[in-house]
């Protein structure tokens, strides 16, 4: 079983439902996946190296994980019991743990920042071992062609917040 990095683009009406029923919006996740639609992107099982290579840039806006709480969690460590009991009562987990978001504020932010960004700034000077130290998910950077393979992902990253930022979307993440 893999684990995948999702995105939903919403409006700010939409978002405004979903901080306040997050079954609607999961729903509506569901459906526009299941129909291909422009709306929503996945980074499959690339998030956790995408997320590790534009925080190794600076990136100031967590794209992958999203900035905002839909559901706060406890403060507690991540890999605790205490996190472990509060996760598996979860009524809202998208498939690991409840979504976050991004404001549309944030998207704009991101998309300005994403466009200037080229799949060899991404991984110039990166060391596999980095990712594999780091226990970077999945982890199989000992392999030849695994940070081409996260780069690829970039233009599709940048037209999906380029999108989102035009339209003035806010930005649902999750991993499942």
């Amino acid at each position: 079983m893999s684990v995948n990095g999702n995105w939903l683009r919403v409006s700010p009406d939409e978002l405004k439902r979903a901080r306040t029923d997050l079954g609607w919006a999961y729903k509506l996740a569901k459906a526009e996946r299941d129909d291909n639609s422009d709306r929503y992107t996945t980074t499959d099982k690339a998030w956790n190296g995408l997320d590790f290579l534009l925080d190794r840039l600076g990136f100031e806006i967590p794209l992958v994980l999203g900035a905002e709480r839909f559901v706060e969690l406890p403060d507690v460590a991540p890999d605790s019991e205490e996190m472990f009991d509060f996760l598996e009562n979860l009524e809202d987990d998208w498939g690991y743990g409840p979504p976050s978001y991004l404001t549309p504020v944030q998207v704009e932010a991101a998309a300005s920042r994403l466009a200037a960004l080229t799949e060899d700034d991404l991984i110039r000077g990166v060391d596999p071992q980095e990712l594999d130290r780091a226990e970077i998910y999945p982890q199989i950077w000992d392999r030849p062609g695994e940070l081409t393979w996260v780069a690829h992902y970039l233009p599709g990253v940048r037209s999906f917040f380029s999108a989102a930022a035009t339209d003035g979307n806010a930005v649902i993440c999750w991993l499942d």
